[in-house]
């Protein structure tokens, strides 16, 4: 998948601008406070997951149908008419503002994102979403046996009927979309296709909502009923056009069977990468930004609006979690898991989560964490205008299962916290429709809590390996509660971090990342190790036997540690020093409070090559640098 027309960082922090006034990733604690009660589930209505395989064409209603009725948020924006073309605008504000965002962006369109998107409407969507892999695409390609015979988009107009086929000269075995299950990946590929399986359709709420393409409605979204077509043979608005060039034009399709909502290419580009995120996490970010990004091809395209692409997001992210939860797909899913684990490792990598970044954004688009937030953040909802309702946040019923591999040392219970503290604040018609699977951020997921409501507990095994034996949470965390960190495994925070509850270390490592990491609360360090990369303020300080602090110490810097209250060292600790940028002489500050109880029994310097001289006083200590 060629990357041309992927905005650069300047377009996307614009649009971020543009889109996301008012939008945050995970509600703030007054958000919390101010929502109402949780949603409530119709009466006998019953959980999607365990309904997901009502969703088949034969079903087109919110009683017969789960798919249609997660999606019935867009019944407080639109209700459908007997016909394709007289259903009926309920919220002007909102539809108005997702049609003039198609124009907006349509207008704006170059050339390269024009073709790229001709390639995402083409090629089949789950070998596109391969390409969020990185420095594992190629890896995986080989492995699976997938191809494409749609690599670029073809100078004029294309026949309406080009489609992606095996290529001519494509090895044997080979297959279009994630590959072939009778491949060295064939149960990755099985579990892709398997979410993309009989009930993972968006056309029985297509036929159900009937909400026209952007490109047939003017700029009040009230249906244009003919086919009104500009001088170039473009479908217009009454006053501008908004439709992609011809190369991207659809098939000719009849309007009741071209609904926009929800958007079909959306709904399989987030099913097929979140099936990988699934079978290899150590991308999950990575993947979750690049079905965004491909998704909002459709829009770039003209063929598709804001709101088709949030409920194809809204859907394939409901069905990927009843799929995943489902029973029968159990051993599937661990295989398809061990299997990319055990393949990757095959080939010369290592260790997959340092190999699947050693790309720089030359090679792999999505290398940068930064812009791929940035990216995700305004698409989350597009900036359209919000009802005002306040609702709580309540996870729906299995939805934790998505983030089963990419966050496995926590508890189900735990990761459902995760996804409650990350969630998109409420507001948006779509997104708080019934078991508000819209509000769900994977993205934001990823990066752990959003908040400590309570005291959290995180266990982490470093002999299982991955996620396991290291990880970092990257939200702002807030809240109350506090942390403690046990086992052998390194948890990194380097959120700005507010929390108010104390953190604990009682076994492993955990990293301090930022100035703020530890939050507002006292910190104990029990055993293991405590490592500060920034130079950290905490409430109090307490520090074991056995345990190790280790800071670094900078010419000209201050203390690494300093504490508003006393700090209490208890015989048998040790303080480990690494020296930046420090001459031999120097005396530097390591620990200030009111008041410093205890020595350390050990005092290092890492490398072991440089001797430094304590010098304990009431108020802390400090180290002279002795070579």
């Amino acid at each position: 998948m060629t990357t041309a027309g992927r905005f650069d960082r300047r377009t996307l922090l614009r649009r971020s601008a543009l889109m996301s006034a008012g939008l945050l990733i995970g509600p703030t604690a007054l958000d919390r406070a101010l929502e109402a009660s949780a949603a409530e589930l119709p009466t006998g209505a019953t959980p999607f997951v365990d309904s997901y395989r009502t969703n088949v064409l034969a079903n087109q209603t919110p009683e017969t149908n789960a798919a249609v009725r997660v999606l019935s948020g867009m019944r407080d924006l639109w209700r459908t008419g007997s016909g394709w073309d007289n259903g009926v605008v309920l919220n002007q504000a909102v539809l108005r503002a997702n049609v003039r965002h198609v124009a907006r962006i349509t207008g704006e369109r170059t050339a390269d994102q024009a073709k790229r998107a001709f390639i995402v409407d083409r090629q089949h969507q789950s070998y596109s979403a391969i390409g969020g892999l990185g420095p594992l695409a190629e890896l995986y390609k080989a492995g699976a046996k997938a191809v494409t015979g749609i690599t670029s988009a073809p100078d004029g107009t294309p026949p309406s009927t080009v489609d992606d086929k095996l290529p001519p000269d494509a090895p044997a075995g080979s297959a279009l979309g994630a590959g072939s299950p009778d491949s060295a990946l064939g149960q990755v590929v099985l579990l892709v296709n398997t979410l993309r399986g009989p009930f993972a359709s968006g056309n029985p709420s297509k036929y159900a909502h009937q909400h026209p393409r952007p490109w047939r409605m003017t700029q009040d979204s009230t249906v244009v009923p003919t086919g009104e077509t500009d001088e170039f043979g473009y479908p217009v608005y009454d006053t501008e056009v908004v439709v992609a060039p011809q190369l991207l034009r659809q098939r000719n399709l009849s309007p009741v069977d071209d609904a926009g909502f929800p958007s079909g290419h959306t709904n399989a580009l987030h099913l097929a990468c979140l099936a990988l995120a699934y079978a290899i996490p150590e991308r999950f970010q990575e993947l979750v930004t690049r079905a965004f990004d491909l998704a909002d091809a459709r829009i770039v395209a003209g063929m598709h609006s804001p709101v088709d692409v949030i409920g194809g997001r809204i859907l394939a992210t409901a069905l990927a979690a009843a799929t995943l939860a489902d029973p029968q797909n159990a051993t599937l899913k661990a295989a398809a898991r061990a299997q990319a684990n055990e393949y990757f490792r095959q080939h010369a990598v290592v260790d997959l989560f340092d190999h699947a970044h050693s790309a720089g954004t030359a090679t792999d688009p999505y290398a940068d964490r930064e812009l791929n937030a940035a990216l995700v953040a305004p698409l989350l909802t597009y900036g359209l205008p919000k009802t005002g309702r306040r609702v709580a946040m309540t996870v729906p019923k299995g939805a934790e299962v998505l983030l089963e591999t990419r966050l496995p040392y926590l508890t189900a219970n735990q990761r459902r916290d995760v996804l409650r503290t990350t969630a998109v604040p409420s507001g948006h018609a779509l997104l708080d429709g019934p078991e508000q699977w819209g509000r769900l951020n994977l993205f934001a997921a990823a990066d752990g809590f959003g908040a400590f409501d309570a005291d959290v507990r995180v266990e982490m095994d470093a002999n299982r390996g991955g996620f396991h034996a290291a990880d970092t949470w990257h939200n702002a965390i807030t809240g109350h509660g506090g942390l403690v960190k046990r086992g052998s495994g390194t948890l990194t925070l380097a959120g700005v971090n507010s929390y108010t509850g104390a953190t604990r270390v009682e076994g492993g490592t955990l990293v301090a990342g930022s100035a703020s990491a530890l939050g507002k609360g006292d910190v104990e360090l029990r055993s293991g190790t405590l490592r500060l990369e920034s130079a950290v303020r905490t409430r109090s300080y307490r520090q074991g036997s056995g345990s190790v602090l280790a800071v670094t110490a900078r010419k000209g810097g201050c203390a690494p540690l300093t504490s508003a209250r006393p700090i209490t060292l208890a015989g048998g600790s040790t303080l480990e020093i690494t020296l930046e940028d420090v001459p031999a002489g120097a005396v530097v500050p390591v620990l200030a409070a009111p008041v410093l109880a205890g020595r350390f029994a050990r005092i290092t310097v890492a490398g072991g090559e440089r001797q430094v001289q304590a010098r304990y006083s009431p108020a802390g200590l400090s180290v002279r640098v002795l070579s």
